[in-house]
Protein backbone atom coordinates (compact mmCIF):
# COMPACT_ATOMS: atom_id res chain seq x y z
CA UNK A 1 0.00 0.00 0.00
CA UNK A 2 1.31 3.38 -0.73
CA UNK A 3 1.80 5.98 2.04
CA UNK A 4 -1.21 8.57 0.71
CA UNK A 5 -3.62 5.99 -0.88
CA UNK A 6 -7.11 6.98 0.08
CA UNK A 7 -6.20 10.19 -0.04
CA UNK A 8 -7.90 12.69 -2.21
CA UNK A 9 -6.58 15.99 -4.00
CA UNK A 10 -8.23 18.85 -6.15
CA UNK A 11 -5.82 20.58 -8.09
CA UNK A 12 -6.52 23.54 -9.68
CA UNK A 13 -2.99 24.97 -10.92
CA UNK A 14 -1.04 25.79 -13.98
CA UNK A 15 2.37 25.31 -15.57
CA UNK A 16 5.32 23.54 -13.44
CA UNK A 17 5.35 24.52 -9.58
CA UNK A 18 2.17 23.67 -8.42
CA UNK A 19 1.35 20.81 -10.62
CA UNK A 20 4.56 18.86 -9.92
CA UNK A 21 3.43 18.49 -6.25
CA UNK A 22 0.79 16.79 -7.53
CA UNK A 23 2.51 14.53 -9.37
CA UNK A 24 5.08 13.50 -6.34
CA UNK A 25 1.25 13.12 -4.04
CA UNK A 26 0.08 11.01 -7.19
CA UNK A 27 3.29 8.89 -7.43
CA UNK A 28 3.03 8.68 -3.13
CA UNK A 29 -0.54 6.81 -3.47
CA UNK A 30 -3.38 9.82 -3.88
CA UNK A 31 -5.44 10.62 -5.79
CA UNK A 32 -5.07 13.62 -7.70
CA UNK A 33 -7.78 15.73 -9.80
CA UNK A 34 -6.62 18.08 -12.19
CA UNK A 35 -8.84 20.90 -12.42
CA UNK A 36 -8.38 22.07 -16.49
CA UNK A 37 -10.24 25.03 -18.16
CA UNK A 38 -12.67 23.74 -20.17
CA UNK A 39 -11.70 24.80 -23.13
CA UNK A 40 -7.84 25.86 -23.06
CA UNK A 41 -6.76 23.63 -20.40
CA UNK A 42 -3.77 23.94 -18.61
CA UNK A 43 -0.98 26.25 -20.68
CA UNK A 44 1.99 23.69 -20.24
CA UNK A 45 0.21 21.69 -22.66
CA UNK A 46 1.34 24.00 -25.34
CA UNK A 47 4.98 23.97 -24.52
CA UNK A 48 6.90 22.42 -27.23
CA UNK A 49 10.58 24.54 -27.23
CA UNK A 50 12.20 24.69 -24.06
CA UNK A 51 16.05 26.06 -24.81
CA UNK A 52 17.56 23.92 -27.66
CA UNK A 53 14.97 21.05 -27.02
CA UNK A 54 11.31 21.34 -29.12
CA UNK A 55 9.03 18.21 -28.89
CA UNK A 56 7.20 17.56 -31.79
CA UNK A 57 3.48 15.48 -31.10
CA UNK A 58 2.81 13.65 -28.01
CA UNK A 59 3.74 12.27 -25.48
CA UNK A 60 5.07 15.65 -24.60
CA UNK A 61 7.56 15.49 -21.40
CA UNK A 62 6.99 19.01 -20.60
CA UNK A 63 3.54 18.04 -19.79
CA UNK A 64 4.14 14.34 -18.41
CA UNK A 65 6.42 15.38 -15.75
CA UNK A 66 4.92 18.01 -13.62
CA UNK A 67 1.11 15.83 -14.52
CA UNK A 68 2.15 12.25 -14.37
CA UNK A 69 -0.54 9.99 -12.81
CA UNK A 70 -3.48 11.91 -12.09
CA UNK A 71 -6.85 12.71 -13.85
CA UNK A 72 -7.95 15.38 -15.71
CA UNK A 73 -11.59 17.32 -15.36
CA UNK A 74 -12.35 19.87 -17.76
CA UNK A 75 -14.40 22.98 -15.86
CA UNK A 76 -14.80 26.24 -15.91
CA UNK A 77 -15.24 27.50 -11.87
CA UNK A 78 -16.10 30.53 -13.18
CA UNK A 79 -19.45 30.24 -13.85
CA UNK A 80 -22.30 28.76 -11.35
CA UNK A 81 -22.51 25.83 -12.95
CA UNK A 82 -18.63 25.00 -13.03
CA UNK A 83 -18.03 26.24 -9.32
CA UNK A 84 -21.26 23.99 -7.98
CA UNK A 85 -19.07 20.81 -9.52
CA UNK A 86 -15.72 22.08 -7.89
CA UNK A 87 -17.61 22.54 -4.29
CA UNK A 88 -19.22 18.78 -4.77
CA UNK A 89 -15.99 17.12 -5.64
CA UNK A 90 -13.93 19.66 -2.70
CA UNK A 91 -16.61 17.74 -0.45
CA UNK A 92 -14.90 14.34 -1.38
CA UNK A 93 -11.26 15.34 -0.85
CA UNK A 94 -8.27 15.79 1.66
CA UNK A 95 -6.28 17.96 0.08
CA UNK A 96 -7.38 21.60 -2.42
CA UNK A 97 -3.95 22.60 -4.34
CA UNK A 98 -3.62 25.91 -6.03
CA UNK A 99 -1.35 27.90 -7.73
CA UNK A 100 -4.23 30.91 -7.91
CA UNK A 101 -3.00 34.27 -6.51
CA UNK A 102 -5.22 35.91 -4.22
CA UNK A 103 -7.42 37.98 -6.46
CA UNK A 104 -8.26 35.54 -8.76
CA UNK A 105 -8.71 33.29 -5.60
CA UNK A 106 -10.95 36.09 -4.69
CA UNK A 107 -13.01 36.73 -7.93
CA UNK A 108 -13.38 32.52 -8.33
CA UNK A 109 -14.21 32.18 -4.85
CA UNK A 110 -11.59 29.23 -4.11
CA UNK A 111 -9.59 31.14 -1.47
CA UNK A 112 -9.37 29.11 2.18
CA UNK A 113 -12.70 30.42 4.22
CA UNK A 114 -14.74 29.52 0.49
CA UNK A 115 -13.02 25.80 0.26
CA UNK A 116 -13.54 25.54 4.13
CA UNK A 117 -17.07 26.54 4.43
CA UNK A 118 -17.89 23.56 2.20
CA UNK A 119 -15.53 21.19 3.77
CA UNK A 120 -13.91 22.62 7.08
CA UNK A 121 -11.23 19.75 7.54
CA UNK A 122 -9.79 19.97 3.92
CA UNK A 123 -6.14 20.85 3.98
CA UNK A 124 -5.54 24.06 1.80
CA UNK A 125 -2.20 24.06 -0.08
CA UNK A 126 -0.72 26.98 -1.94
CA UNK A 127 2.23 27.62 -3.98
CA UNK A 128 3.16 30.98 -4.71
CA UNK A 129 6.02 32.76 -6.28
CA UNK A 130 7.30 35.54 -3.75
CA UNK A 131 4.83 33.90 -0.30
CA UNK A 132 1.91 34.88 1.53
CA UNK A 133 2.98 38.26 3.25
CA UNK A 134 4.42 41.19 1.98
CA UNK A 135 3.85 43.66 -0.31
CA UNK A 136 4.33 41.59 -3.17
CA UNK A 137 2.17 38.83 -1.97
CA UNK A 138 0.17 39.25 -4.79
CA UNK A 139 2.70 38.93 -7.79
CA UNK A 140 3.49 36.58 -9.96
CA UNK A 141 6.66 35.02 -10.97
CA UNK A 142 8.82 31.79 -12.34
CA UNK A 143 11.21 29.77 -10.78
CA UNK A 144 13.38 32.11 -13.29
CA UNK A 145 12.76 35.18 -11.24
CA UNK A 146 11.64 34.17 -7.94
CA UNK A 147 13.53 31.03 -7.61
CA UNK A 148 16.92 31.54 -9.87
CA UNK A 149 17.36 34.99 -9.98
CA UNK A 150 15.90 36.55 -6.90
CA UNK A 151 17.48 33.72 -3.92
CA UNK A 152 20.55 34.39 -5.00
CA UNK A 153 21.20 31.29 -7.23
CA UNK A 154 22.24 33.06 -10.69
CA UNK A 155 24.86 35.38 -8.72
CA UNK A 156 26.70 32.79 -6.92
CA UNK A 157 26.78 30.53 -9.98
CA UNK A 158 27.70 33.43 -12.54
CA UNK A 159 31.77 34.02 -12.00
CA UNK A 160 33.22 37.66 -11.82
CA UNK A 161 33.49 39.17 -15.42
CA UNK A 162 30.69 37.54 -16.88
CA UNK A 163 27.53 39.71 -18.30
CA UNK A 164 24.58 38.74 -16.65
CA UNK A 165 23.88 35.70 -15.11
CA UNK A 166 23.87 31.69 -15.48
CA UNK A 167 20.69 30.46 -16.84
CA UNK A 168 19.24 27.62 -14.57
CA UNK A 169 19.95 23.99 -16.23
CA UNK A 170 16.80 23.83 -17.47
CA UNK A 171 12.86 24.12 -17.36
CA UNK A 172 11.19 23.95 -14.26
CA UNK A 173 14.09 23.59 -12.23
CA UNK A 174 13.15 25.47 -9.34
CA UNK A 175 9.67 24.62 -10.13
CA UNK A 176 10.20 20.75 -9.62
CA UNK A 177 12.32 21.34 -6.17
CA UNK A 178 9.30 23.75 -4.92
CA UNK A 179 7.21 21.01 -5.67
CA UNK A 180 8.75 18.32 -3.59
CA UNK A 181 9.07 20.98 -0.75
CA UNK A 182 5.10 21.68 -1.11
CA UNK A 183 4.12 17.91 -1.31
CA UNK A 184 6.55 17.25 1.51
CA UNK A 185 4.69 20.05 3.43
CA UNK A 186 1.24 18.75 2.26
CA UNK A 187 2.19 15.45 3.68
CA UNK A 188 3.00 16.82 7.26
CA UNK A 189 -0.06 19.17 7.42
CA UNK A 190 -2.23 15.45 6.35
CA UNK A 191 0.00 13.80 9.64
CA UNK A 192 -1.12 16.94 11.97
CA UNK A 193 -4.88 16.68 10.54
CA UNK A 194 -4.82 12.40 11.64
CA UNK A 195 -2.87 13.12 15.08
CA UNK A 196 -5.24 16.59 16.22
CA UNK A 197 -8.24 16.74 13.80
CA UNK A 198 -6.95 19.98 13.06
CA UNK A 199 -6.48 21.18 9.23
CA UNK A 200 -3.27 23.74 8.27
CA UNK A 201 -3.21 26.12 5.27
CA UNK A 202 0.23 25.05 3.90
CA UNK A 203 2.52 27.36 2.19
CA UNK A 204 5.60 27.33 -0.25
CA UNK A 205 6.69 29.67 -2.55
CA UNK A 206 9.45 29.40 -5.35
CA UNK A 207 11.22 32.44 -3.28
CA UNK A 208 11.32 30.08 0.36
CA UNK A 209 12.56 27.37 -1.71
CA UNK A 210 15.44 28.76 -3.76
CA UNK A 211 16.39 30.92 -0.33
CA UNK A 212 16.59 27.27 1.59
CA UNK A 213 18.36 25.95 -1.17
CA UNK A 214 20.97 28.03 -0.69
CA UNK A 215 21.04 28.44 3.18
CA UNK A 216 24.21 27.38 3.86
CA UNK A 217 25.74 30.18 1.79
CA UNK A 218 23.10 32.80 2.43
CA UNK A 219 23.81 31.76 6.69
CA UNK A 220 27.34 32.37 6.08
CA UNK A 221 27.00 35.82 4.30
CA UNK A 222 24.83 36.96 7.02
CA UNK A 223 27.54 36.17 9.52
CA UNK A 224 30.49 37.12 7.56
CA UNK A 225 28.69 40.61 6.06
CA UNK A 226 30.18 39.37 2.25
CA UNK A 227 28.50 37.26 -0.34
CA UNK A 228 29.78 34.32 -1.90
CA UNK A 229 31.48 34.47 -5.36
CA UNK A 230 32.12 32.06 -7.86
CA UNK A 231 35.38 30.29 -8.77
CA UNK A 232 36.71 31.58 -12.28
CA UNK A 233 35.82 29.45 -14.79
CA UNK A 234 37.91 26.97 -15.88
CA UNK A 235 39.80 27.24 -12.38
CA UNK A 236 40.35 23.87 -10.95
CA UNK A 237 38.46 24.66 -7.81
CA UNK A 238 39.34 24.83 -3.90
CA UNK A 239 42.79 26.70 -3.46
CA UNK A 240 44.53 24.78 -0.92
CA UNK A 241 43.23 21.37 -1.90
CA UNK A 242 44.62 19.30 -5.06
CA UNK A 243 41.39 16.67 -4.46
CA UNK A 244 38.44 19.02 -4.35
CA UNK A 245 37.63 20.13 -8.29
CA UNK A 246 37.29 19.28 -11.22
CA UNK A 247 40.23 17.39 -13.88
CA UNK A 248 39.94 16.62 -17.54
CA UNK A 249 40.02 13.37 -19.41
CA UNK A 250 41.65 12.68 -22.65
CA UNK A 251 38.45 12.16 -24.41
CA UNK A 252 37.21 15.57 -23.48
CA UNK A 253 34.95 14.67 -20.16
CA UNK A 254 35.88 15.55 -16.36
CA UNK A 255 35.94 14.37 -13.47
CA UNK A 256 35.38 15.91 -10.02
CA UNK A 257 36.82 15.05 -6.73
CA UNK A 258 35.38 16.18 -3.62
CA UNK A 259 38.13 14.62 -0.98
CA UNK A 260 37.73 17.35 1.98
CA UNK A 261 40.67 16.02 4.03
CA UNK A 262 43.50 15.69 1.13
CA UNK A 263 46.18 13.93 3.29
CA UNK A 264 43.83 10.78 4.14
CA UNK A 265 42.94 10.39 0.88
CA UNK A 266 46.61 11.51 -1.25
CA UNK A 267 47.77 8.02 -0.76
CA UNK A 268 45.13 6.15 -2.11
CA UNK A 269 44.78 8.59 -4.56
CA UNK A 270 48.47 8.19 -5.70
CA UNK A 271 47.97 4.21 -5.71
CA UNK A 272 45.03 4.36 -8.52
CA UNK A 273 46.98 7.32 -10.94
CA UNK A 274 49.85 4.68 -10.93
CA UNK A 275 52.28 7.32 -9.55
CA UNK A 276 53.35 5.78 -6.07
CA UNK A 277 56.39 7.73 -6.24
CA UNK A 278 54.09 10.70 -4.91
CA UNK A 279 53.14 9.14 -1.81
CA UNK A 280 56.27 9.85 -0.01
CA UNK A 281 56.95 13.47 -2.21
CA UNK A 282 57.74 15.68 0.88
CA UNK A 283 55.68 18.44 -0.52
CA UNK A 284 52.62 16.12 -0.32
CA UNK A 285 53.61 14.63 2.84
CA UNK A 286 50.82 15.75 5.70
CA UNK A 287 47.95 18.42 5.13
CA UNK A 288 49.68 21.87 5.83
CA UNK A 289 52.49 20.80 2.90
CA UNK A 290 49.61 19.58 0.16
CA UNK A 291 47.97 22.97 1.20
CA UNK A 292 51.18 24.59 0.94
CA UNK A 293 51.61 23.30 -2.41
CA UNK A 294 48.63 22.78 -4.02
CA UNK A 295 49.73 24.59 -7.30
CA UNK A 296 52.39 21.74 -8.31
CA UNK A 297 49.82 19.14 -7.11
CA UNK A 298 47.04 20.03 -9.58
CA UNK A 299 49.71 20.13 -12.38
CA UNK A 300 50.74 16.66 -11.97
CA UNK A 301 46.95 15.41 -11.94
CA UNK A 302 45.71 17.34 -14.60
CA UNK A 303 48.86 15.97 -16.45
CA UNK A 304 48.18 12.59 -15.50
CA UNK A 305 44.67 12.28 -15.30
CA UNK A 306 44.33 14.15 -18.39
CA UNK A 307 46.79 10.92 -20.06
CA UNK A 308 43.79 8.61 -20.43
CA UNK A 309 39.91 8.85 -21.75
CA UNK A 310 37.11 8.82 -18.62
CA UNK A 311 36.07 5.36 -19.16
CA UNK A 312 39.41 4.03 -17.87
CA UNK A 313 39.31 5.84 -15.10
CA UNK A 314 35.61 5.03 -14.46
CA UNK A 315 36.96 1.42 -14.06
CA UNK A 316 40.27 2.38 -12.25
CA UNK A 317 38.51 4.70 -9.44
CA UNK A 318 35.88 2.10 -8.30
CA UNK A 319 37.92 1.21 -5.42
CA UNK A 320 39.24 4.76 -5.08
CA UNK A 321 37.75 5.90 -1.47
CA UNK A 322 37.23 9.56 -1.75
CA UNK A 323 34.49 11.08 -3.35
CA UNK A 324 34.66 11.77 -6.82
CA UNK A 325 32.15 11.57 -9.91
CA UNK A 326 32.17 11.70 -13.95
CA UNK A 327 30.44 15.13 -15.00
CA UNK A 328 27.38 14.42 -16.86
CA UNK A 329 24.95 16.34 -19.00
CA UNK A 330 21.46 15.36 -18.95
CA UNK A 331 21.49 12.53 -21.72
CA UNK A 332 24.66 10.73 -19.96
CA UNK A 333 22.74 10.80 -16.47
CA UNK A 334 19.97 8.27 -18.28
CA UNK A 335 22.99 5.28 -18.92
CA UNK A 336 24.21 6.45 -15.31
CA UNK A 337 24.21 2.13 -14.33
CA UNK A 338 23.72 3.94 -10.14
CA UNK A 339 20.64 5.86 -11.59
CA UNK A 340 19.43 2.81 -13.69
CA UNK A 341 19.89 0.25 -10.33
CA UNK A 342 17.95 2.34 -7.80
CA UNK A 343 15.43 2.75 -10.65
CA UNK A 344 14.92 6.82 -10.69
CA UNK A 345 13.59 6.51 -13.86
CA UNK A 346 10.02 5.02 -14.19
CA UNK A 347 7.93 4.21 -16.92
CA UNK A 348 4.99 6.89 -17.38
CA UNK A 349 2.89 5.47 -20.06
CA UNK A 350 5.54 5.96 -23.59
CA UNK A 351 7.82 7.93 -21.56
CA UNK A 352 10.48 6.88 -18.93
CA UNK A 353 10.28 9.93 -16.41
CA UNK A 354 13.04 10.79 -13.32
CA UNK A 355 10.92 9.84 -10.20
CA UNK A 356 10.19 11.59 -6.99
CA UNK A 357 13.03 11.40 -4.96
CA UNK A 358 11.61 9.62 -2.03
CA UNK A 359 11.38 5.88 -2.17
CA UNK A 360 9.49 3.80 0.44
CA UNK A 361 10.46 0.23 1.42
CA UNK A 362 13.32 0.55 -0.65
CA UNK A 363 11.04 0.37 -3.40
CA UNK A 364 10.42 2.65 -6.93
CA UNK A 365 7.35 4.50 -6.94
CA UNK A 366 4.73 3.43 -9.78
CA UNK A 367 3.63 6.15 -11.84
CA UNK A 368 1.48 6.40 -14.89
CA UNK A 369 1.31 9.49 -17.79
CA UNK A 370 -0.41 12.49 -17.31
CA UNK A 371 -3.87 12.39 -18.11
CA UNK A 372 -5.18 13.96 -21.91
CA UNK A 373 -6.84 16.89 -21.66
CA UNK A 374 -9.84 16.06 -19.64
CA UNK A 375 -10.02 12.90 -20.30
CA UNK A 376 -11.73 11.78 -17.09
CA UNK A 377 -14.50 14.08 -17.03
CA UNK A 378 -17.77 11.68 -17.29
CA UNK A 379 -15.52 9.54 -14.79
CA UNK A 380 -15.26 12.08 -12.17
CA UNK A 381 -18.68 13.19 -12.51
CA UNK A 382 -20.37 10.00 -12.24
CA UNK A 383 -17.80 9.58 -8.88
CA UNK A 384 -19.98 12.26 -8.01
CA UNK A 385 -22.92 10.69 -8.33
CA UNK A 386 -24.09 12.88 -11.60
CA UNK A 387 -26.44 11.37 -13.72
CA UNK A 388 -26.36 11.47 -17.88
CA UNK A 389 -29.21 14.20 -17.81
CA UNK A 390 -27.17 16.40 -15.25
CA UNK A 391 -23.70 16.04 -16.95
CA UNK A 392 -25.26 16.58 -21.07
CA UNK A 393 -26.13 20.05 -18.33
CA UNK A 394 -23.11 20.66 -17.93
CA UNK A 395 -22.07 20.33 -21.05
CA UNK A 396 -24.42 23.03 -22.71
CA UNK A 397 -23.55 25.15 -20.21
CA UNK A 398 -20.36 24.86 -21.15
CA UNK A 399 -19.41 24.07 -17.69
CA UNK A 400 -17.50 21.05 -18.35
CA UNK A 401 -15.39 19.52 -21.08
Amino acid sequence: MKPLEGVRVVEVAMYGFVPSAGAVLAEWGADVVKIEHAVTGDPQRGLRQTGTLRVEGDPNPNVEHANRGKRSLGLDISIPEGREVLLELVRTADVFLTSFLPKVRTKLQIDVDDIRAVNPKIVYARGSALGPRGVESGKGGYDMTAFWARAGVAATLTPPGIEGMIAPPGPAFGDTISGTNLAGGIAAALFKRERTGEPSVVDVSLLSSGVWAMGHTIALSAHLGQHMEAPKAGGHGAPTNPLSGVYSTADGRYISFVMLQPARFWADVCTHIDRPDLIDDPRFADAQSIATNTVEAVEILREVIGSRPLAEWVQRFGTLAGPWAPVQDSLQVVSDPQVRDNEYLVKAGELELVANPVQFDVTPPQTGPAPEFAAQTEEILQELGLDWERIIELKTAGAVT
